[in-house]
């Protein structure tokens, strides 16, 4: 067959620059990380952003948060510099909090999900990132001081997140749970539900070790945080939602790796 002419192969191209110059109104998206001073650390969920903020006719502004200047000892050590992280994050129309590995200013990450879940905030946490929502939620809500991750806190008196691997002799990573993986969301009034379109089965990329604890989904779901995306089992939580929030939301997968010009992934156009 005969490839289309090269002027046929770019009008798509074009139509989307030329959407892209008509976003004038600006939307401002926080990304709270440990590498917020090196933006290619975070490059996937960048193009996400711009990917959904372009659908929406927006312009995309992002302000930069270092996770660890959110917490205590940076105000005790440099409070210009909390003060100035605090102003950005609360500046924000929305906010991303991205995955990653290591403990390191997680108690920051912390403290952004408890801002962001009682101001209102629109909130997307990714893999790590809600892992940690969760643990804000259990200290907060339940009332489970020193809830934690194992990964973290081997002895933490609440383990509200614990390493479930998924050993493989074949696949790259050891005991990490990798992949395109299956998740149900079998609730027709979750937001999750929504925003895929009415879908109950939806296939996302995973990368992480760690998952929400089996046996704390009761009392976590008890208090209000709902649990709307689980594996083909039931035993992996994928997606949690907190219900009074107007979008409040976390996903153990990683939405951005399949989102595309012109095809944003859809946990992003939410946001």
């Amino acid at each position: 067959a005969t490839a289309p002419p090269p002027a046929a192969r770019l009008s798509d191209w074009r139509r989307l620059a030329d959407r892209v110059d008509l976003c004038t109104e600006e939307v401002s998206i926080a990304i709270v990380g440990r590498y917020a001073g090196k933006h290619d650390a975070y490059v996937s969920v960048i193009k996400a952003l711009k990917h959904a903020s372009v659908e929406a006719g927006l312009h995309l502004s992002i302000e930069w948060v270092e996770s660890a200047d959110l917490e205590p000892n940076t105000q005790v050590m440099d409070s210009k510099r909390y003060d100035a992280a605090w102003w950005r994050l609360k500046s924000a129309h929305g906010v991303l909090l991205p995955g990653g590995f290591g403990d390191r200013s997680a108690e920051g990450k912390i403290r952004t999900a408890n801002y962001c879940r009682t101001s209102n905030t629109p909130f997307l946490a990714i893999a790590l990132g809600m892992q940690l929502a969760v643990v804000e939620f259990a200290r907060s809500e339940l009332c489970w001081e020193g809830a934690n991750s194992t990964e973290f806190e081997e002895n933490t008196p609440h383990p509200v997140v614990i390493v479930m691997p998924e050993p493989s002799s074949v696949a790259a990573g050891g005991s990490m749970r990798l992949g395109s993986r299956i998740t149900f969301i079998p609730h027709e009034d979750s937001l999750a539900h929504r925003l895929y379109g009415g879908k109950t089965k939806i296939w996302e990329r995973h990368r992480h070790r760690a998952e929400v604890n089996p046996q704390c989904i009761p009392a976590l779901e008890a208090r209000g945080l709902r649990f709307t995306g689980q594996d083909e089992l039931g035993q992996r939580m994928q997606i949690c939602e907190v219900r009074s929030h107007p979008f409040y939301v976390g996903t153990q997968f990683h939405p951005e790796f399949l989102s595309r010009p012109a095809v944003p992934a859809p946990m992003f156009s939410g946001l």
